[in-house]
């Protein structure tokens, strides 16, 4: 078995990840049902975006139960309870209600009575910020175990009516629970994070919020809708992502081929393909599965995480890097030690 590199700094107080879990919908919508009700093909949709089939909420679905459930499965993967849980964060831009936030339904659910919570708002970047807000609050010393979860109930701002885009979402929810502990020298090693406003109309959803408010006629009604203009979005992501690559890659001092597994947001296989290629790693240490989940934003790298897991792909010792890049603009990463 090869040696795992050294990490060249010490790490006092670590933010481990102690478990993993992830829950989608039961309904899945594949690309023959499309082809059922516009003009495409499986080859046209399969050759231009990796997907095969997504998970679809049901009428009953919601962000908070989708959460709440990949939040079980995690607590029970780190043997711990709701009760011992002090903080939850929930990612997501599909929540349960304008306010309340989603983590305060999460918290209700789950009887997670000692713990406070709140939303984060980064698009498909979402979980990766919500991570390194964590490894902050665990390294303070203040709370010992952080629920993080990516919950999107995409589908249900989801344009049917545009073909280039409404073969990319689905629905579903990732959770790890990040614990505080001493004397170790594994767990979160370094997390980045990039935000570029002038770049929202790449990717964005304009109502319903103060600037098109509930009460004021819409100027179009799909306005209600992901608007996303994919060409940009292409281009910049690959470009941004090799950058948070070559960042991480550079503050840990270590080299791409250190790292034994690469995660990213599953936006499109096309750009995981073309970012793998150009930072230089096999396919066998890049993760995919938008084949069976399509795009759910800031559920699908807590999602892949979790499918990883399972799969045997990442044991003791190896280093995982997470990369996603979103609506904001908003990109970041964080490589982690298991």
């Amino acid at each position: 078995m090869a040696t795992q590199p050294k990490i060249p700094f010490d790490l006092p107080c670590n933010a481990v990840i102690a478990g993993t879990g992830s829950f989608v919908p039961e309904s899945v919508l594949t690309n023959e049902d499309f082809t059922r009700r516009m003009d495409t093909s499986d080859e046209w949709i399969t050759t231009r975006t990796g997907i095969k089939s997504r998970h679809v909420c049901s009428e009953t679905d919601t962000t908070a139960t989708l959460a709440t459930e990949a939040a079980r499965r995690a607590l029970a993967d780190a043997r711990l309870t709701a009760e011992q849980i002090d903080l939850i964060i929930v990612a997501t831009v599909t929540p349960e209600m304008v306010f309340p936030s989603t983590a305060c339904f999460v918290q209700d659910q789950l009887k997670a009575v000692n713990a406070w919570a709140f939303d984060l708002s980064a698009a498909c970047s979402g979980f990766v910020y919500a991570i390194s807000i964590a490894q902050q609050f665990a390294c303070s010393g203040r709370y010992k175990n952080i629920l993080v979860i990516g919950a999107e109930t995409l589908t249900k701002i989801t344009d049917y009516s545009d073909r280039a885009s409404c073969i990319l979402f689905g629905d579903g929810a990732g959770a790890v629970v990040i614990q505080s502990c001493t004397g170790q020298s594994r767990g979160i090693l370094y997390s980045s994070s990039v935000s570029d406003g002038s770049g929202w109309t790449s990717l964005y959803c304009q109502a319903y919020g103060s600037r098109h408010p509930v009460g004021k006629p819409l100027a179009d009604p799909k306005m209600v809708y992901m608007t996303v203009n994919g060409r940009e979005v292409y281009h910049m992501a690959v470009r941004r992502i090799v950058e948070m690559v070559d960042d991480c890659l550079a503050k840990c001092q270590i080299t791409i081929d250190d790292i034994n597994m690469f995660i990213p947001h599953q936006m499109n296989a096309r750009i995981i393909e073309s970012v793998g290629k150009r930072i230089g790693l096999p396919s066998e240490k890049i993760f995919i599965n938008i084949d069976r989940f399509g795009n759910t934003s800031a559920a699908s790298i807590p999602i892949a995480l979790d499918d990883c897991r399972r799969q045997g792909k990442i044991r003791a010792g190896d280093i995982v890097l997470l990369v996603a890049f979103g609506g904001g603009l908003t990109w970041g990463a964080n490589i982690i030690q298991f």
